[in-house]
């Protein structure tokens, strides 16, 4: 990764990098999803300060503007957000902490499949990790490519309030601290694969930029 390469020396942007790397971790199957690995891939970066003086800590507006979104979604339900919301949402998780975690669900519905009730459990688990505590969390709901933009968004929708009621009832996680989205079929993990599974998954973002202790 030549890009990777040339961050090499600046400590906000290798943190940047890495963190982007975590992002990226899909885990796919029951036995491959952890605790600790969901705990660790949400986690924000210690802040950080390169010797020219770059941050990787977002700017004092920049927050404002994040809170102000969020606070204006937070309890809306899923299906009542604009696109335009909808891109606001995906532009505030585009550089926090996430996680794609590949839950099956039974065919063209939102009940979350036998063999990916482990995995729920497992995210409910690291959602109420102390050091998790406080965070607000993204919910986000894609399809794969198949099927009309129309239906693979609401499907998403509801796939996303499954796994929002399942933490709420089960980890009694506040409902103000899980925001929603349904994306559907428009932001394919893997584009020229639509039909690939990869794509039907959960992704999970931890909006809360944590200060590590001095």
């Amino acid at each position: 990764m030549t890009s990777f390469v040339r961050f090499i020396g600046l400590k906000a942007i290798a943190a940047s990098a890495a963190l982007t790397m975590t992002a990226g971790l899909a885990l796919a199957g029951d036995n491959a999803i952890t605790k600790n690995s969901i705990v660790d891939a949400l986690k924000a970066p210690p802040v950080t300060r390169s010797l020219s003086g770059i941050s990787n800590e977002p700017d004092a507006a920049t927050k404002a503007h994040e809170a102000s979104i969020l606070n204006k979604v937070r309890n809306r339900q899923t299906r009542s957000l604009s696109m335009d919301e909808r891109e606001e949402i995906a532009t505030i998780a585009a550089n926090k902490p996430k996680i794609d975690l590949e839950i099956n669900f039974d065919y063209n519905s939102a009940d979350i499949s036998q063999s990916s009730q482990g995995a729920v459990k497992t995210l409910g688990e690291a959602l109420t990790d102390p050091s998790l505590k406080g965070a607000t969390f993204i919910v986000a709901g894609h399809t794969d490519g198949i099927g009309s933009e129309a239906f693979n968004l609401g499907l998403s929708e509801r796939r996303a309030d499954t796994i929002k009621h399942y933490l709420m009832d089960n980890y009694h996680i506040a409902a103000g601290d899980l925001v929603t989205v349904g994306y559907g079929k428009t932001r394919l993990k893997d584009a020229a694969n639509p039909a690939d599974p990869v794509n039907r998954r959960v992704q999970v973002v931890n909006t809360e930029t944590k200060t590590a202790a001095k």
